[in-house]
């Protein structure tokens, strides 16, 4: 089977409440990430490696910027004029009290399913950065003769997830069991929230849980359904990033520095795909110096930058000293400021002579637009 037997839903607003500060106004698909991409281009350009060419985008809340980011989707060559990337709009009903909830949002979008032609349906959220090759999912699927198939990591949960799904899982790779959000220390088989599953089997089973009112899909649709289906697991082994903190978004982009995550991350064979924004080179001053740090085109370096991740159009002033920092696009930071452990966030102006310190553990954040 290839790729175009399947349609991929991502969906943009999952978890938006774990990263307050940065999805105030933005969905978290495309909180921005690494000097020039957003969040959604790697679930996004991991499935258009794949082959799949049909993509639906759920939204809820808070999309403009996203869809500014994907427009008609040609960065991604999904612009056509059958299938390609596909907006679905907010699902969300004005007495619907379930916040986020993926079974309400695909109760929402089931003529879209319906009218799908496409055998199998892959899940996916926008917050966890990865390059993984869905195609071994998929053979591995078809080779288990599976109804459903989760994808894993082996490792640590983080202290900071407060939905983990932990599975129990069989040599041959079956799911015998799975545990939401327990209270394990070391290490387990946790999930990815990403999914394979038949479409048909997916709209029964999603109108199963809202005819009973269930609307967890963990635990309702398919804790539930355990022993009733054939669910097996793939295990992903390459580097992956959970982005549900401030913190743990800051460490994502701190990861960067080290090369073998960049070399896991931007593989030349599965390209990450991006919005194109033509700017001039990156200018360094007299007397700048910049050491082990990401600078995007566009930005204007007069200081000390250091162990930092600079987007795009950013301005270093003349003695302002940088270090572990993430700064957003189009922000100016003046003359002979001192930052360390700071992430600012889009069009942020930092006046002469300021100082601000965090801690590794936790940065200062300033949101969009701010004066300092």
């Amino acid at each position: 089977m290839r790729g175009n037997n399947v349609v991929g839903i991502l969906f943009s607003n999952a978890h938006d409440d774990k990263l307050r500060e940065l999805t105030e106004r933005r969905a978290i698909a495309s909180v921005p990430y690494g000097g020039r991409y957003r969040l959604i281009d790697f679930p996004l350009s991991n499935m258009v490696n794949s082959g799949i060419n049909k993509v639906g985008v759920i939204t809820k809340s808070n999309y403009q910027s996203l869809m500014d980011h994907l427009g008609s989707g040609k960065a991604w060559d999904l612009s056509r004029k059958r299938e390609g990337l596909i907006m679905l709009p907010p699902f969300s009903h004005e007495n619907s009290s379930i916040s986020n909830s993926r079974i309400e949002s695909l109760a929402a979008i089931s003529q879209f399913l319906k009218s799908s032609k496409e055998e199998y349906v892959l899940l996916s959220d926008c917050d966890i950065v990865c390059n993984i090759d869905y195609k071994q999912v998929i053979s591995a699927h078809l080779e288990n003769e599976a109804d459903i198939t989760i994808v894993y990591r082996f490792g640590k949960v983080s202290e900071r997830t407060t939905d983990a799904s932990v599975y129990t899982i069989d040599p041959d790779g079956r799911v015998l069991d799975m545990l939401v959000n327990p209270s394990i220390e070391g290490e387990c088989n946790y999930g990815m929230n990403m999914l394979l599953i038949g479409r048909e089997l997916l709209i029964k089973l999603v109108n199963d849980c809202v005819s009973r009112n269930l609307y967890d899909f963990k635990r309702d649709l398919l804790q539930r359904h355990l022993k009733d289906y054939r669910v097996f697991a793939y295990e992903f082994k390459g580097f992956a990033q959970l982005v549900n903190s401030t913190n743990a978004y800051f460490e994502a982009n701190m990861a960067l520095m080290q090369p073998q995550v960049r070399s896991q991350l931007f593989n030349p064979e599965r390209p990450i795909y991006t919005k194109v924004r033509d700017d001039m080179s990156a200018r360094y001053g007299l007397g700048s110096s910049v050491e082990n740090s990401l600078i995007a085109d566009g930005c204007v370096i007069e200081g000390e930058v250091e162990n930092c991740v600079l987007f795009r159009g950013v301005k270093v002033g003349k003695g302002a000293k940088l270090s572990n920092c993430v700064i957003m696009q189009d922000t100016e930071i003046g003359a002979n400021c001192k930052l360390n452990y700071v992430i600012a966030d889009k069009d942020v102006i930092i006046k002469e002579d300021r100082s601000l310190m965090g801690f590794q553990s936790y940065p200062v954040f300033i949101s969009k637009g701010s004066i300092v």
